[in-house]
């Protein structure tokens, strides 16, 4: 028997559909992976960053128009027997419609909260089968009539881990003033400390492009490939996940223990996938957090043996191997 043609549709976003499309290979799947926002030469380049930075009412309509004859055709093309379409708001009406006329399996995986995206309510109808890594959003849709799935972020254990050298507490992501006020405070405690983004770096070409010309107050990097990250997580004495305005949790939560890293993160109900003080540190002050991180330098038996019964709990259930059990229900 041939195994099911699948077409994955995605937003590029660090490549995360790479781990998902492996998974659903593993899973036995002969998948085709089209992405939907991939910018192409600099005028397609220069679209794209429209698409995404402008306001919706001052985006040129042939953005969206572009994308979703884009996706058409790579349908028209492969002729699936089931599409997975990750977020897909960037898509126009005629792409449901397609979906809906032709009588595929499909179903979509919303991983970002909804007021984030441009779905309205009546769109929500068209999507197929949903899940959500929101559980808020789930809680919500279902009181609308919707069967949706939980579906939480996930470890890549496909992408191979570069080894790096960190000996200081780091920090991964975004640089928010709230995160930026928290590293402050540890380095201001005297931990060792250093950040990870474009927009932490003091390169003069990274300043430019994010408009970041305060200095953050703490030793900093620029961008690192995903597979660089993870060997930073995994060598630091501790990594930092620090939430912003979600109630998801992020990929990190799971690549960090993934990866063998020491894992301390500001949200206690991350305990509805780790066992807080045995498997992840959680904190919720400055001041606990300070505390946390002394005691990792101080105690690196205790520290270690977080480290590694996070390690197992993540490979043994919160891989995206395991994720796609989950997507298989939006088709089955």
């Amino acid at each position: 028997m041939t195994n099911p043609k699948l077409l994955l549709l995605s937003p590029a976003f660090h490549g995360y559909w790479k781990a998902i499309e492996s998974s659903l290979e593993i899973s036995g799947y002969q998948v085709r992976t089209h992405i939907y926002d991939a910018p192409g030469g600099v005028g397609a380049r220069i679209l794209n960053k429209l698409a995404h930075e402008l306001p919706e009412r001052f985006r040129p309509e042939s953005l969206a128009a572009q994308a979703t004859d884009k996706a058409i055709a790579v349908f028209n093309d492969y002729r699936p027997d089931i599409v997975l379409v990750i977020k897909g708001d960037k898509l126009g009406s005629r792409w449901w419609q397609v979906l809906e006329e032709s009588g595929v399996r499909y179903g979509t995986w919303l991983y970002d909260e909804l007021r984030r995206m441009e779905y309205t309510d009546n769109d929500l109808h068209r999507l197929g089968a949903l899940a959500s890594y929101s559980p808020l959003d789930a809680e919500h849709l279902r009181s609308k009539g919707f069967d949706v799935l939980d579906m939480p972020n996930a470890y890549d254990s496909h992408c191979q881990v570069t080894p790096t050298p960190e000996d200081a507490i780091s920090f991964v992501g975004a640089r928010y003033p709230g995160r930026e006020q928290t590293l402050r405070e540890l380095y201001a405690a005297g931990l060792p400390v250093r950040a990870y983004g474009r927009a932490w770096s003091r390169h003069p070409w990274d300043m430019a492009r994010t408009y970041q010309l305060k200095d953050p107050g703490v030793p900093s990097a620029g961008d690192i490939e995903r597979s660089v990250a993870y060997g930073v997580m995994a060598s630091s004495p501790a990594t930092l996940n620090i939430h912003g305005d979600q109630d998801g949790f992020t990929m990190r939560t799971f690549e960090a223990p993934g990866v063998g890293a020491l894992q301390i993160i500001d949200r206690p109900d991350v305990s509805r996938y780790y066992e807080v003080g045995k498997e992840v540190l959680v904190y919720e002050s400055v001041e606990e957090l300070i505390d946390i991180c002394t005691r990792v330098f101080r105690d690196p038996r205790w520290a270690h043996a977080i480290r590694e019964a996070g390690h197992r709990r993540t490979l043994a259930e919160h891989t995206f191997d395991q994720r796609v059990k989950i997507l298989e229900q939006l088709w089955a």
